[in-house]
């Protein structure tokens, strides 16, 4: 709780090699748990940028992603809160996350749905305007 996404994302490089395209980094596992059961759950993060005279560090938004995960946390607010740290620190054209996920709490209780798996995804930016863009990224995603 103490660890500052900010601070792990102050870190950036400003020579894009004129580079301006998105940057998607997929499959970034991550656990967390459920503050509702305490029930772990567990799944893939995919996370795309399109710089704005600067990139990160990739290792950083993986980074990110632990920061918010090691958390007791919904992954609804999880998603929100990686495209809202990114969007923030670096100030990018947009940002796109998309988490997928299983929940113990409906493998082990209530439901018990082995297989379930949650998405949710948060757009900024321009990911947030444009549909052809917003696409694209669930595209590659999915490749």
């Amino acid at each position: 709780y103490t660890q500052d996404p900010a601070q792990i994302l102050s870190k950036t490089f400003r020579d894009t090699g004129g580079y301006d395209g998105p940057v998607l980094i997929r499959d970034i596992e991550f656990e967390s748990r459920c503050e509702h059961h305490l029930a772990p759950f567990i799944g893939r993060a995919h996370v795309a940028y399109i710089p704005n005279g600067k990139i990160l560090g990739l290792s950083k938004i993986a980074r990110v992603v632990d920061v918010f995960a090691r958390r007791m946390q919904v992954q609804e607010r999880l998603t929100a809160e990686i495209a809202q740290a990114i969007q923030k620190s670096l100030k990018p054209k947009g940002v796109a996350v998309m988490l997928e996920a299983e929940h113990f709490c409906m493998k082990v209780r209530g439901a018990r749905k082995d297989h379930a798996v949650t998405v949710t995804t948060q757009f900024t930016g321009e990911y947030a305007k444009d549909d052809d863009l917003r696409e694209e990224f669930l595209l590659q995603v999915r490749a």
